[in-house]
Order: structure tokens, then C-alpha cells, then sequence
């Protein structure tokens, strides 16, 4: 598995479920003028966030593949500057297959599926995660998905399962020792 995950050039992320824990908030927000507007609310790992950030550094791509919109979403992946986001219109239904998105973004990137590690936690993930090279799903996946991994995260997702895939692929590309230096710490 390591010899695979050297050769990685871009990490897709399910979001619901891989970024965040997969429960959604949703309420009502009552304005001054008494009318309410709906409020979405995820919570996202910092660690995962971080380990994003060192991703860019390292030269790894990261893009995110969602089966719904979410303003939260595109938000996030504004804050961490994340430009391949593949989410669908507020309305759109179905969704685009995650498969046919991901063709999308290698061809943008001028890679194949072969350079592709994809972490997912759901069925709808299933047909993304038998097309990529490295098919990863997070401890807390659904058993299909977790049998089609070559890897399946200690930590559940939402809860630093991306972070944790971030730096299996960064040690093994030898990139991970030059990028934790810039903290003061040592690695061989």
C-alpha cells in the first residue's frame, strides 16, 4: 500500500461523513424583522484542516466531492483553499455521480485515476472508490465500503481520519520529515 500511496498526486474527500462526523444541524434563524431563514451547521476537525494546508505544501491536491449542497461546505473549503469542490445546485437533483466528477478533475489536473486516493464512508462512494488507485474509507464507514478499502482509518470521520490519510501519503511520498521541520521537529 505504500508503494501506491507514493505515487498519489490528488486526495478526493467525500464531505458528509470523511469531513465531518455525518450529522447535519439544521434550524431556523429568526431575523430582526421577525421572518427566519434556514441554518445549516457541520463541524469540521482542525487536525483534518491543517493536514490540508500541509497537503498544498507537500504538493498533493486535494479536492472534496459532495452529493449535496451546502453553503457550510463550499465555505470551509473557501477558508482552506480548496478549489476543486464538486457540490451540486441547492436543487439539483440527482446529484452528479461522484465517478463521473472525479473524471472531471484528474483530466483538469492532467493525472489519471491511478494517481487518485479517494476516501469514502457510503455506498454512493463505492463506484469512486473501485476506479482509484488507493481506495481508503474511514473507521466509521458502512461495512460495503470498508471491505472495497485498502485502507480503513483508525480515527472515525470528522474526527481526524483525513489528517491521518494525509500523512500516511506524505511519509510515504518521504515529503512528511521536511514539512513537520518547520515546527522544530525531527523526523527520519
Amino acid at each position: 500500500m505504500r508503494l501506491v500511496a507514493s505515487r498519489i498526486r490528488l486526495l478526493l474527500l467525500d464531505v458528509d461523513g470523511v469531513l465531518t462526523d455525518g450529522r447535519l444541524y439544521i434550524g431556523d434563524a429568526v431575523g430582526a424583522d421577525g421572518g427566519s431563514s434556514r441554518v445549516e451547521l457541520k463541524a469540521f476537525h482542525i487536525q483534518d484542516g491543517h493536514g490540508m494546508k500541509m497537503a498544498a505544501r507537500g504538493g498533493l491536491e486535494v479536492g472534496w466531492i459532495s452529493s449535496r449542497f451546502s453553503a457550510v461546505t463550499s465555505r470551509r473549503a473557501k477558508d482552506l483553499g480548496i478549489s476543486l469542490l464538486s457540490q451540486p445546485a441547492p436543487e439539483q437533483k440527482p446529484p452528479p455521480e461522484k465517478l463521473e466528477v472525479a473524471r472531471l478533475m484528474v483530466a483538469k489536473l492532467g493525472i489519471g485515476l491511478e494517481q487518485v486516493c479517494f476516501v469514502g464512508d457510503d455506498l454512493v462512494d463505492v463506484p469512486l472508490m473501485k476506479a482509484v488507485a488507493l481506495p481508503v474509507a474511514v473507521a466509521n464507514a458502512v461495512p460495503e465500503v470498508c471491505r472495497l478499502a485498502a485502507y480503513v482509518t483508525q480515527k472515525p470521520g470528522g474526527e481526524g481520519a483525513v489528517r491521518e490519510v494525509i500523512e500516511l501519503i506524505l511519509k510515504s511520498q518521504g515529503l512528511w520529515p521536511k514539512l513537520v521541520s518547520k515546527y522544530g521537529i525531527e523526523e527520519r
